[in-house]
């Protein structure tokens, strides 16, 4: 069986289709790298409270820094997220075009008459400032940001897509979420809904069929041709 065959089986069932953003449809961090944005993170967090620059010293995920922040002093932890979301705003607006094959697969899951939502660890503000920038609103009926001033409700914690699919009025074993990153799968598994495993790095593609992703594909487009499979020639 083709990663197409598969991709085309997993979507079979599904009323909804849910997508990580980071990823599957937009480098959020192309043009303002994700390291130096956890850098400035964390420096604005040792400076609020000195021991957590041990801490928080060498992480280049802007993310995970907020995590660490928040574990150690909520407070804190809320001033990194203010400074994280204004961050990846800025992001978003000089990280260019859509992953490629991105809009195809927004396309063809629309027109299939599947419900579609983003659910992701970024800020919902930079989620729909990227939809707007490249005129993608339209397609998506949801936006489920990262939680505010709770990091412990991000992927791999279900709540997102729980979330998701009582917005959108279906079953969350009914939705297909496509994501670049373990936690997505494991997200996805924990409530019975179909893990789609996006392979943007070679590694990822054995770490997801370790972690029985439904299907896994290192293509965008490939997502919109098993949904609207191109006419025999």
């Amino acid at each position: 069986m083709t990663d197409t065959d598969r991709l085309s089986v997993a979507f079979a069932d599904t009323t909804a289709v849910l997508f990580d953003f980071d990823g599957p449809i937009c480098d959020v961090f192309a043009g303002l790298p994700a390291g130096r944005v956890a850098r400035d993170l964390a420096e604005l967090a040792a400076r609020r409270e000195p021991t957590l620059s041990r801490k928080l010293s060498g992480i280049d995920d802007p993310i995970e820094v907020l995590r660490l922040t928040h574990e150690a002093d909520n407070g804190i932890g809320l001033e990194v997220e203010r400074a994280l979301t204004a961050a990846e705003v800025e992001a978003v607006g000089v990280a260019g075009d859509p992953t490629p094959g991105a809009v195809a697969a927004l396309e063809a899951v629309r027109d299939s008459g599947r419900k579609i939502a983003v659910v992701s660890n970024n800020s919902a503000e930079c989620v729909q400032a990227f939809l707007d920038r490249h005129g993608l609103t339209a397609h998506v009926l949801e936006v489920i940001g990262r939680p505010g001033a709770q990091p412990e409700l991000m992927k791999p914690n279900p709540h997102p897509l729980i979330t998701a699919a009582d917005l959108l009025g279906v079953d969350v074993t009914l939705c297909a979420l496509i994501g670049d990153s373990l936690t997505d799968i494991q997200a996805a598994h924990a409530v019975g809904s179909t893990a789609i495993g996006y392979a943007n790095k070679v590694r990822k593609h054995q770490a997801f069929a370790r972690a029985r992703a439904e299907a896994i594909t290192d293509s965008m487009q490939a997502i919109a041709d098993a949904i609207r499979p191109h006419p025999s020639t």
